[in-house]
């Protein structure tokens, strides 16, 4: 009996009663894609890569595929993981890959990162529960600063 009223305290302050157990299923699988999807493009070069290769962006991704992680456990807690997935995304799309894309410039690399990054831009949006995260990040008090 403790255990479940610790469990439905957690739960309560953690706001995964405001979301469906669908939903935090839904934002698991988002969370198992992205490890499965960058582990298998970016580990590989992170682990194997030129000396004197610059590295930031496999380091950033690796840094979003590590964090994933934490996602599976605590899918809300690790929603800004997911919008920063989508913002990025985004913002290459409308700065970078449209551009491109409507001067006819894109190059065979740059038409898979545009395909790719559609994808997480289609994605994003359908899995990132816009409820919880209207009350969470934009209602609710933020902390206090001093």
């Amino acid at each position: 009996m403790a255990l479940t009223a610790t469990r439905v305290l957690e739960a309560s302050a953690s706001g995964a009663d405001e979301v469906s157990l669908t939903r935090l299923y839904v934002l698991r699988a988002t969370y198992l894609l992205l490890i499965v999807g960058l582990g298998g493009m970016i580990v590989p070069e992170i682990v194997a890569h030129p000396i004197t290769e610059r590295g930031i962006i496999p380091a950033l991704l690796g840094g979003v595929w590590a964090l994933a992680f934490l996602g599976l456990r605590y899918p809300l807690q690790m929603l800004p993981l997911l919008m920063f997935e989508f913002l990025w995304k985004v913002i290459w799309v409308v700065a970078y890959g449209l551009p491109q894309w409507s001067s006819g410039q894109l190059t065979p690399v740059t038409t898979e990162d545009l395909k790719a990054t559609l994808f997480g831009v289609i994605l994003m949006p359908l899995v990132i529960p816009w409820g919880y995260v209207w009350r969470r990040y934009v209602k609710q008090a933020g902390d206090r600063w001093q």
